[in-house]
């Protein structure tokens, strides 16, 4: 009998949450980037592993909201941690736990959900005897069905994690193909492609007021060539000079990266265009936060 489990991943911002689902599903299917915030909506990724398919919920990263659009990446997180069968909590072993991430285990541990707890980034330790006072404090917090110390960018105790998984697993048909690994549409997936080299690139100011929507992608009848046409939203006309950088330098290098990863992806010749333009203030216009397809609702 074929087995299932629907697991949402969360913790606070730059925690590795998305760095975690790449590993686990095998393949890049969310943005990865330094800068807190890089997941704005909840992101499906799939793997199978014999007759068990693990279904994830990849979440924004927990945080003070700011704006229109910080409350609808939290009232995600709060959505997605409802009617699964578990939750990876991926907490950074070298921060201490901030009020957000507090809330949420005293929510799950109320709950009685499966939590398994994932320690990420146990690399950066100078002795792995640091870890004791961290698994402690957090331990008197939740009653986690595991914790796991892993390094996600070794690929250390991932396996582990997905193994805890699969014993979690109950029988169900699958629900869905053994082949897909995301629910994204290709235009989502494309789209984030492009923000997270922009966000690689841009100062610290501007990578969160930016937006990205892929208003076409066809293939050509007569050459194995993917064209693609995006347009990046930026709140200010400044941001946008910066976007595009002097004489297009940042856009080109930006757009170049992306093409060269949107290959890589698709396995197709890719030509990318990219425009720039203003949306004053559109992380505070329900609206606009719809219309890129950002909303919680």
């Amino acid at each position: 009998m074929p087995r299932t489990a629907f697991v949402t991943i969360a913790g606070r911002t730059n925690a590795g949450k998305s760095s975690l689902l790449n590993a686990m599903v095998g393949e890049k299917i969310a943005s990865v980037s330094s800068k807190p915030q890089t997941t704005r909506t909840r992101i499906t990724g799939i793997r199978n592993i014999d007759d068990v398919q693990l279904v994830f919920f990849d979440t924004p990263g927990l945080h003070k909201p700011v704006n229109k659009l910080s409350e609808h990446m939290l009232n995600t997180v709060k959505e997605s941690v409802s009617d699964i069968d578990a939750v990876i909590f991926v907490q950074d072993c070298t921060k201490k736990i901030n009020e957000q991430e507090l809330a949420l285990l005293n929510s799950l541990n109320v709950s009685k959900m499966p939590v398994i707890l994932v320690l990420n980034k146990i690399d950066l330790l100078k002795n792995m005897d640091e870890l004791a006072p961290v698994i402690a404090e957090l331990t008197s917090k939740c009653d986690f069905k595991a914790v796991i110390p892993v390094s996600v960018t070794e690929n250390n105790g991932v396996d582990i994690v997905l193994d805890e998984l699969i014993g979690l697993s109950e029988e169900s048909v699958h629900f869905f193909p053994d082949d897909m690994i995301t629910d994204q549409p290709e235009k989502v997936l494309a789209a984030e492609m492009i923000r997270e080299k922009l966000l690689e690139l841009l100062k610290d100011e501007v990578p969160h007021g930016i937006a990205v929507g892929v208003e076409e992608m066809t293939e050509r009848d007569d050459k194995d060539i993917l064209d693609i046409s995006a347009v990046i939203y930026c709140e200010r006309e400044s941001h946008k000079g910066i976007v595009i950088g002097k004489g297009g330098a940042m856009l080109k290098k930006a757009s170049t990266a992306a093409r060269i990863e949107l290959e890589d992806f698709f396995q197709i010749k890719v030509n990318l265009k990219c425009w720039v333009k203003v949306k004053e203030d559109w992380r505070n216009r329900e609206g606009l936060i719809r219309s890129f397809g950002l909303s919680d609702k």
